[in-house]
C-alpha cells in the first residue's frame, strides 16, 4: 500500500510562507505522478500543483501561479510545496496524492486520476 506522509502545515498571516513536505517510498516517488491538492470547507477538492515522477513540475493551478512552487528531493523521496505570499483564500486542508505514471495517467490536475492520498495537513491563513 502506498504511504504518503505530509507535514509542514500551520497558521500564518497573509503574506507569509509555508513549505509542505510529502514523504513517499523510493518506488512511489520514482514511478508515480505526485501532487498537492486542497479542500476548503464546503468546497470541492482541487489541484494545486502536480509533478512527474522524480518531482519535475507538471501542472500548476492558475490561482497559485507565481506564488507556489512544487519541487522534489530525489535523495529523500520527498515532494515539496513552497507557498509564498499566502492569502486567506489559501486556507484549506492540503493533501498529497500519488498515482502510477503510465497509460492513462499523465500527472494532470484531475483529482480522479489519483488513487493514493495522505492524511492531509491544515493550512490556515489569517488576514
Amino acid at each position: 500500500q502506498v504511504q504518503l506522509v505530509e507535514s509542514g502545515g500551520g497558521a500564518v498571516q497573509a503574506g507569509g510562507s509555508l513549505r509542505l513536505s510529502c514523504a513517499a517510498s523510493k518506488y512511489t516517488y520514482g514511478s508515480s505522478c505526485m501532487g498537492w491538492f486542497r479542500q476548503a470547507p464546503g468546497k470541492e477538492r482541487e489541484a494545486v500543483a502536480t509533478a512527474y515522477p522524480g518531482g519535475s513540475l507538471a501542472y500548476t493551478a492558475d490561482s497559485v501561479k507565481g506564488r507556489f512552487t512544487v519541487s522534489g528531493d530525489n535523495a529523500k523521496n520527498t515532494l515539496y510545496l513552497q507557498m509564498n505570499s499566502l492569502k486567506p483564500e489559501d486556507t484549506a486542508m492540503y493533501y498529497c496524492a500519488a498515482a502510477p505514471y503510465g497509460a492513462g495517467t499523465h500527472c494532470t490536475g484531475v483529482t480522479a486520476e489519483y488513487n493514493d492520498w495522505g492524511q492531509g495537513t491544515q493550512v490556515t491563513v489569517s488576514s
